[in-house]
C-alpha cells in the first residue's frame, strides 16, 4: 500500500521547536542525563543521513516546498530524532518517571503546533511530503528481524525481555508524534500515517535500541560515570 505522508505548517513552528529543543536539552543537562543526550544527537544524525541521503537524494520520495531542503532536513531530523530517541532511552532507564518523561515531548509537540497554527499567519508556509511504497517493505523486514531476535532469546529460556513493553514504547512514541501532528492540523486527516507509521517506523528500531541501551548502561551511568 502506497500513501503520502505530508505536512503543512508555518515556519514559526521551526522557531518555536528550536526554542523547545534547547529548553528540553538544557533540562536533560541539568538532570545529568548525558547518555540520553548523546544517544539523541546520534539519532538525529542517523535520521538526517536517511531522510536527506536516502529519501531525498537517492529515492527522490521526499518533496519540500518553501524551505531549503538541506537546512530544513537538518532541523527536522535533529528535532524528532533527538526527541524520540531521548524519550525512548529515558523510558528504558526505568527510573520511575515514565509519565514525566512522556509528558515532556507530548506537551512540547502539541503546544508548538497549536501556537504556530494560531500565530503563524505572518510567517512563510512550508509543505513537505514523501511516499512510502519504496521503503516500508525494508522497514518491515528490519522490524521483523529485531523482534525475531527477542523472541528467540525468550524461547531459549534466557532472561525474558518484555515484548509487550517494547511494543508499547515502539508504537506509542510514533503514535504520539503522528497524533500531535493530526491534532494540530499539520498532518492531513488520514488513517494510514497514524496507524501504519505507528506500527512500523519507530517500532522498527526499538529492539536494537534496547540492546544498545542495555550494553552501555551496564558500563556507565546516565551521567557518564563508570559503574563500579
Amino acid at each position: 500500500m502506497d500513501f503520502t505522508v505530508a505536512r503543512t505548517f508555518s515556519s514559526l513552528y521551526i522557531i518555536l521547536d528550536i526554542c523547545w529543543l534547547l529548553l528540553y536539552a538544557g533540562l536533560l543537562l541539568y538532570l545529568k542525563r548525558r547518555m540520553a543526550i548523546i544517544a539523541g544527537v546520534i539519532a538525529g544524525v542517523v535520521y538526517f543521513l536517511i531522510d536527506y541521503g536516502v529519501f531525498y537524494r537517492l529515492l527522490g520520495t521526499r518533496i519540500i516546498e518553501g524551505a531549503d531542503p538541506l537546512w530544513f532536513l537538518i532541523w527536522l531530523s535533529m528535532s524528532y530524532g533527538f526527541t524520540n530517541l531521548t524519550w525512548i532511552w529515558l523510558l528504558f532507564d526505568r527510573d520511575g518517571h515514565a509519565v514525566e518523561w512522556s509528558l515532556l515531548p507530548i506537551l512540547g509537540w502539541i503546544t508548538i503546533g497549536q501556537l504556530s497554527q494560531s500565530f503563524g499567519s505572518g510567517f512563510g508556509e512550508i509543505s513537505i511530503s514523501r511516499g512510502t511504497v519504496s521503503y516500508h517493505g525494508i522497514m518491515a523486514l528490519v522490524l521483523c528481524v529485531g523482534y525475531l531476535i527477542v523472541i528467540f532469546n525468550n524461547l531459549r529460556g534466557r532472561k525474558a525481555i518484555n515484548i509487550l513493553w517494547l511494543l508499547s514504547i515502539g508504537i506509542g512514541v510514533q503514535f504520539a508524534w503522528e497524533a500531535s501532528l493530526l491534532i494540530c492540523g499539520i498532518r492531513p486527516a488520514s488513517w494510514q500515517p497514524v496507524v501504519i507509521n505507528s506500527l512500523i517506523e519507530t517500532n522498527l528500531g526499538i529492539t536494537y535500541i534496547y540492546f544498545i541501551h542495555k550494553y552501555f548502561t551496564r558500563r556507565w551511568k546516565e551521567d557518564l560515570s563508570v559503574r563500579s
